[in-house]
């Protein structure tokens, strides 16, 4: 017998009730809470939540319909689609009437941080397309010891959280700190270098155009950010870094997308194929002869932000505009300096994302071990079964 069996034998010798989920969860459902726009901003301060894997979806300015929850009277949102769920102890509105807010019921002796370690140890797969609660998910049994056991439990399971977001926050510095050291090899292969009226990158001469003249299609997509799906099947890029899913597409080529306004304006991502983009998406496509698409994807890594910044109108926040994309300007070296400049710089990509591996693979490890240990930890015999 293990440490953590023998403490759960220690605690409870006589075994534990085990209740339903809905014996010990009051829901409620989420209608006075939707968002009324989808005119998310970061300048905002209310997030707007789904119980699915994306979880904030953007922040709101409205001021009605708030969801009040704090650390001393926090909610579980559930997915009645998908039964994904979320801890959540600050104020909220909510994306869609597809879920329940679940707390733990007046007239039990229920920690609530104690049912959402509880539920994460339920291993269940809709099998199909239909509100879950309800009908399945609330009958599964759970222990419940008594509180002051609960609240132990809790009290470990919430140490492990916290080691678990150290090692994260470490595992994100370093790899930060190599981004940092790749994003000046770049910056200087990529920095023109100007003498006696010339121009120069990596010892050739350029020639400057405008991004207007090596690319036929600068434009934008034309969705709101809510057209996401859970179960989409093309990319659907918004002004997030990473894109999301959706059924539909618009467009079908080897493509630039560029992030037009909020926190992550100017991010970047390279695309060969059928993809959806949100309205203030920028896409570059139909590329020139003159250019190589990865080479101006990095040079627009290394130099585009800072142009934004200073062309953006003082006071407001950073944005992009047609014009101000139209009229920037690249240097084209010849094609074969532009194809070693991607080569070597699409090195220190692969670089990168292979460390990126590594140290997801690191905290994934140790997700695992945590999950081992909370699962043992909530692992109880029923009374009638001593």
């Amino acid at each position: 017998m293990n440490r953590i069996e023998k403490l759960i034998a220690e605690l409870c010798p006589e075994g534990v009730e085990f209740k339903k989920l809905g014996e010990v969860l009051d829901y409620e459902q989420p209608t006075k809470y939707i968002v009324q726009t989808t005119d998310y901003s970061d300048n905002y301060d209310i997030p707007v939540l789904t119980a699915g894997q994306t979880f904030i979806l953007g922040y709101t300015n409205e001021k009605d319909g708030i969801f009040k929850a704090t650390k001393n009277d926090p909610v579980i949102i559930f997915d009645d689609f998908t039964t994904s769920f979320h801890w959540v102890d600050f104020d909220f509105k909510v994306k869609s009437s597809a879920m329940k807010l679940l707390r733990a019921k007046k007239d039990i002796n229920a920690s609530l941080r104690f049912i959402y370690y509880a539920m994460l140890c339920i291993n269940y797969i809709p099998q199909d397309h239909a509100r879950q609660w309800i009908a399945k998910y609330s009958t599964f049994p759970i222990p419940l010891p008594s509180l002051p056991i609960q609240e132990e439990i809790v009290k470990i399971l919430d140490s492990f959280t916290e080691l678990e977001a150290e090692l994260e926050a470490e595992l994100e510095a370093e790899l930060e700190a190599r981004k940092k050291q790749y994003e000046y090899y770049r910056n200087t292969l990529l920095t023109p270098v100007e003498h006696n009226g010339r121009w120069y990158l990596n010892g050739k001469e350029v020639e400057w155009k405008k991004l207007g003249k090596v690319c036929g299609l600068i434009t934008t997509g034309k969705l709101n950010a809510n057209a996401m799906e859970e179960n989409g099947i093309y990319p659907f890029f918004t002004c997030d870094e990473k894109p999301y899913k959706i059924n539909s597409y618009a467009f079908d080529l080897e493509a630039i997308l560029i992030s037009g306004n909020g926190s992550k304006v100017g991010h970047l991502n390279y695309y060969k194929g059928k993809f959806n983009a949100y309205q203030r998406t920028y896409i570059l496509g139909l590329f020139s002869e003159l250019i190589r698409p990865m080479f101006l994807f990095h040079f627009l890594r290394g130099h585009l932000k800072n142009y934004i910044f200073i062309n953006s109108r003082k006071g407001s926040v950073p944005y992009i505009t047609l014009p101000m994309l139209q009229n920037f300007a690249i240097p084209l070296p010849p094609l074969p300096i532009q194809e070693e400049i991607v080569k070597i710089l699409d090195t220190f990509t692969e670089l990168e994302a292979e460390l990126e591996a590594e140290l997801e693979a690191e905290l994934e490890a140790r997700r695992k071990q945590y999950e081992y240990y909370r699962n043992k930890l909530l692992t109880f015999k029923k009374k009638n079964e001593i």
